[in-house]
């Protein structure tokens, strides 16, 4: 492959402030995959998902084919800000390439074009293959799970070509996650002259995280997190609204029913006298775990790797993507499919040079087995 095309490819990508919420920037990731994926003569259509999002885009070999051989999924957006890109484009040293969503995941996007680039014309021939793109997998792909869930039963098997983890490891499990907003509504009062009339929405999200905690089980792998909280508008008054945004993630998804109901139990009964609470979830990814189908997936993928000369290795990680939302459907799901790389959501995100070869090798050899 000629290393330097994919990566002025690639600097197209990543040279876009595309954060979820950057709806433009997410339409210009698109537009340019759409021209790349164009320009090998692939169908492709952009999908209308409502306009709290960007576009989806999708592109197939075979568009009106009733079962996809697989499904091949990336996202195009980040979870950067405007202006990232002005501050920190895409840059590289000897081994490694740097910049806002490098390996999370337009490199994953443009393997996906590679493999599919350098897939024999008789497997395309013989394949019916679809790629889905959505815009807002960074915030739990609200609007685009439907969207590629529907794809998902079309196919026999779901390939998320997420980043492979720092040791070449592709995944096989992920915690599923869900996302919980708390407002908590009181009374105010002055603090200094009768205190005692009101009733303080921040004692109460005080004390819900003292709670909230104690629904752990880290035995079970079910961890809950209060990391961001706000209230009140001065220190001398009693404040009368608070609030807290909750993570929750666990292995198992009975662990979900469990916590979820105990969540709405709490807050229905509140934390604090003359405090309300009003619990609402914003996400949910289910847990993605792997069934019998999906090890009959995993040992194709290493006969592949084998073919090749990849050593392939696994690991069950703790964040989400939307093989959770796949796997939870029942279709035999892998993830890791990209090239390695490591420091996602951070300054430091980087994306290991010498695996973008082997890995557009691995995925089409692995589409062209099936």
């Amino acid at each position: 492959m000629n290393l330097n095309q994919y990566i002025e490819e690639l600097k197209t990508l990543v040279n876009v402030d595309c954060g979820t919420r950057t709806l433009d920037g997410v339409a210009t990731v698109a537009g340019i995959m759409q021209s790349l994926w164009q320009a090998e003569g692939w169908h492709t259509e952009r999908v209308d998902l409502g306009d709290k999002v960007g576009p989806g885009l999708f592109v197939s070999n075979k568009p009106q084919a009733e079962q996809f051989d697989v499904l091949l999924v990336g996202h195009l957006d980040t979870v950067f800000a405007p202006g990232t890109i002005a501050e920190r484009p895409m840059s590289e040293d000897e081994n490694r390439l740097y910049g806002p969503g490098v390996s999370d995941m337009k490199s994953g996007l443009l393997n996906i074009l590679w493999a599919m680039r350098g897939l024999n014309q008789a497997d395309k021939e013989r394949l019916a293959i679809a790629v889905a793109m959505n815009p807002d997998e960074e915030t739990g792909s609200v609007w685009s799970h439907e969207w590629i869930g529907s794809l998902a039963k079309r196919s026999r098997c779901v390939l998320v070509c997420e980043a492979a983890r720092a040791d070449g490891s592709l995944v096989k499990a992920r915690k599923g996650m869900a996302g919980y907003h708390l407002a908590f509504t009181g009374v105010a009062a002055h603090a200094g002259n009768e205190p005692e009339k009101g009733r303080s929405a921040i004692n109460a999200l005080a004390h819900s995280i003292l709670a909230v905690n104690a629904l752990a089980d880290t035995a079970r792998g079910t961890t809950l997190n209060v990391g961001v909280i706000q209230g009140g508008s001065a220190a001398n008054v009693v404040a009368d609204s608070a609030g807290a945004e909750l993570d929750v993630r666990f292995w198992e998804n009975d662990e979900y029913d469990r916590v979820h109901h105990a969540l709405s139990s709490l807050c229905e009964k509140g934390f604090l006298d003359g405090v309300t609470t009003t619990l609402t979830r914003v996400n949910h990814k289910p847990a993605m775990a792997a069934s019998e189908e999906t090890q009959r997936l995993m040992q194709h993928v290493e006969a592949a790797g084998k073919e090749e000369d990849i050593a392939i290795s696994w690991q069950a990680v703790g964040g989400g993507s939307d093989a959770n939302h796949t796997a939870a459907l029942g279709i035999p799901t892998l993830d890791g499919l990209g090239p390695i790389g490591a420091g996602f959501h951070s300054p430091a995100e980087w994306l290991d040079k010498a695996s973008i070869e082997p890995r557009i090798r691995l995925l089409k050899r692995a589409v062209s087995m099936l």
